[in-house]
């Protein structure tokens, strides 16, 4: 028998969308969906996961809750359940999402991972390439976030270590490392929880404080903090606000600074504005600094075969390390040729801009400011596509245009 030849790749199919492509099915990506259906206006949700808002259902730890009131943390067109908690859970925001999704029959491409997205200058459309499929549309809606992929940051010395190293993202629950020495790198809300988490199963976690960090209170006055200055920037300057959230917490959780977190000079809110950087909103953690359950301690110079030196001369050793070092966008490795965002993956028109591009593209969640950013992205999103679709006049020359773009995809 002859040598078999290789089975030649087929190009892949092209699939017409009619209304918008949107790519990502996580809060964001749900959110612009629901919208642009209210204006009658259909899509298609392209999740390179087997399920809506897999960061939250895949890559969260098991005690996580929303960091604000659930007021603040609903999606567009439809709230929380009355009945949730104040702070809802994370199964309880996996469980809205989907009961979201339902609501507005939104029904994602799931195991579809964009590998490209392009625009065709030369036919006026959105070239958007996964495993198997080209799908093509006039509109190309950008939902994939500000926390796609993990960051891992290069440590000397991390691949001489003998324990597990695992990143936030893999972590679930402190009984994982029940009575063991842990070092958890990173020092912001996540940093934070699970330090707090570790030592409620016996372990001892020391905290790499490598930055400046604004620690605030969860609440003040018997209100949310971020209730209270949503209210406040309504009357007061952007620093007086500032000023006032710094002396209400150093009169509630004190001088931040003896525990070894020193804050930035600048403001917790102008900061979070300006470079998207969140204040620690405290939930316990630093009643355990002060009793000495968790130990913060200086920037990691290198990791060792059993634990880690620091900074200032220390040396110590380690059974896990945990990395809390957050999450970036993914958005440079697959939109191609589109200068929009930065080489960091967020648009470069700052907010309350940043939602439309050129060419019908457009991007959801990139805020800096959580679900109520991406509630004022969607419904501009939705509001600004529905203007077109409404003012388009040909129907017919219209769809028959797509019809010679199908038959003709493979071969450009």
């Amino acid at each position: 028998m002859g040598p078999c030849k290789e089975k030649e790749e087929e190009p892949p199919k092209c699939v017409w969308v009619h209304g918008p492509i949107i790519v990502g099915a996580g809060p964001s990506g749900l959110a612009v969906s629901a919208c642009l259906s209210e204006h009658g206006v259909p899509s298609v949700i392209l999740e390179r996961s087997n399920c809506i808002a897999s960061l939250w259902q895949h890559k969260t730890y098991n005690r996580l809750k929303l960091h604000l009131p659930k007021q603040f943390c609903a999606l567009p067109l439809l709230g929380f359940p009355e009945n949730f908690p104040k702070y809802p859970t994370k199964d309880q925001f996996v469980s809205y999402m989907e009961s979201y999704a339902v609501r507005f029959s939104i029904r994602p491409r799931f195991n579809q991972a964009v590998q490209s997205a392009e625009f065709d200058s030369s036919c006026g459309f959105w070239k958007v390439r996964t495993q198997d499929v080209e799908y093509i549309s006039r509109w190309l809606i950008v939902a994939t976030g500000e926390n796609a992929e993990p960051v891992i940051p290069e440590i000397a010395g991390m691949e001489r270590f003998r324990g597990p190293v695992v990143h936030t993202s893999s972590y679930k629950a402190g009984s994982d490392f029940a009575n063991q020495r842990v070092l958890v790198v990173g020092c912001g809300n996540s940093g934070m929880e699970v330090s707090l988490d570790l030592c409620r199963h016996n372990a001892v976690p020391h905290m790499v404080v490598r930055n400046t960090v604004h620690v605030l209170p969860r609440e003040m006055f018997g209100f949310s903090t971020f209730g209270v200055v949503m209210a406040l920037q309504k009357w007061f300057p952007l620093k007086l606000i500032d000023n006032f959230l710094l002396l209400v917490a150093n009169l509630t959780i004190g001088n931040t600074e003896q525990l070894g977190l020193h804050r930035p000079k600048t403001g917790p809110i102008e900061l979070k504005n300006v470079t998207g950087k969140t204040p620690v909103l405290d939930v316990g953690t630093l009643s355990q600094i002060k009793s000495g359950k968790i130990k913060v301690v200086e920037g990691v110079k290198e990791i060792t075969r059993n634990g880690a030196k620091f900074m200032d001369g220390q040396e110590k050793e380690f059974d896990s390390i945990i990395l809390a070092t957050g999450y970036r966008s993914n958005v440079p490795t697959w939109l191609k040729a589109c200068d929009f965002f930065t080489k960091d993956g967020m648009p470069k028109t700052p907010f309350p801009d940043g939602w439309k591009g050129e060419n019908g593209l457009y991007t959801v969640g990139f805020t800096r400011r959580g679900l109520l950013g991406t509630t004022y992205d969607a419904v501009k999103i939705a509001s600004d596509i529905a203007d077109q679709w409404r003012t388009t006049k040909d129907c017919r020359t219209y769809c028959n245009s797509h019809i010679i773009l199908l038959k003709n995809c493979n071969k450009t």
